[in-house]
Formats: structure tokens, C-alpha cells, sequence
């Protein structure tokens, strides 16, 4: 049995344009029809449901997609490659985890004392010194 995309899409409870995303990034395929129409297999609804747990926990979609090319054929994970992957991909779950601890535990101490400085707050880098390694919040190390 094969389902359209809006199918899919009810199903799986991910907006169609989602679907055409992942489709494009490769972590699902699907099969045309004569009229070009998306087909795709009834375990592509177990695909989507593994990406979609994948990017709760924080992974992205790179991360994500190399998990799934490491299958066999292309085939939909099972429980055993679920546990597989979730085992390689922990110790960089740990080290999210610890950031936010981190993050979270600053932004207790920073409301905690009011201050919001941009010159004194331990949450901030008024000299960019850590622009070099690139955009985004790098400092969180004590």
C-alpha cells in the first residue's frame, strides 16, 4: 500500500511542506507516478515518526540523515537500530545536556542578582573575544 502526501502528511502528523523538505534533504524517498505524483511506502510513517523524535531531542537533520544512510537499502529503522543509534548519538546528548545545565544555572545566577550588565554579566562577551570561533552563544565554559 503507498500513501500521497496528504496522506502522509495526516498520518504522520507533519505538514506536507515538511515532507517535501525531508524528501529533499534525503531522509525519506518517495516514487512518482505517470502524472508525477508523490507515492510513498506505508514505512516511510515510521521514517518521518524517527526524524521528527531525532529532531526533539535536538539533533539535526545532517546528524539525523547520516543515522539513516547507514541502513541497509534505505530500509526504515527498527527497534535495534533505534537503540543502536541513540547509544552512538549519546555522549553528544550528554554534552548538550551539560551546556544547558550550564546556560540554565547562569541565567539563575544572573536574575538572581538583577545586574542584566552587558559590561559585568558572566552570560556575556563584551569583547567578542570568542568571535573567532564563529557566530552564535560559544562561551559557556566557566
Amino acid at each position: 500500500m503507498t500513501l500521497t502526501i496528504g496522506q502522509l502528511a495526516e498520518r504522520s502528523g507533519v505538514a506536507a511542506s515538511a515532507l517535501r523538505f525531508y524528501e529533499d534533504r534525503g531522509l525519506i524517498t518517495s516514487e512518482r507516478t505517470t502524472g508525477n505524483q508523490r507515492r510513498y511506502a506505508q514505512s516511510t510513517l515510521r521514517r518521518v515518526a524517527f526524524v521528527r523524535t531525532a529532531q526533539r531531542v535536538g539533533l539535526s537533520l545532517d546528524e539525523i540523515r547520516t543515522a539513516l544512510a547507514e541502513l541497509p537499502d534505505g530500509r526504515t529503522p527498527t527497534k535495534a537500530d533505534w537503540h543502536r543509534i541513540s547509544r552512538a548519538w549519546r555522549p553528544r546528548l550528554d554534552e548538550q545536556v551539560r551546556r544547558i545545565e550550564l546556560l540554565r544555572d547562569r541565567l539563575d545566577s544572573c536574575i538572581g542578582c538583577g545586574c542584566l550588565s552587558l559590561r559585568s554579566c558572566a552570560l556575556t562577551n563584551p569583547a567578542d573575544d570568542m568571535g573567532d570561533r564563529g557566530p552564535g552563544a560559544v562561551l559557556l565554559e566557566p
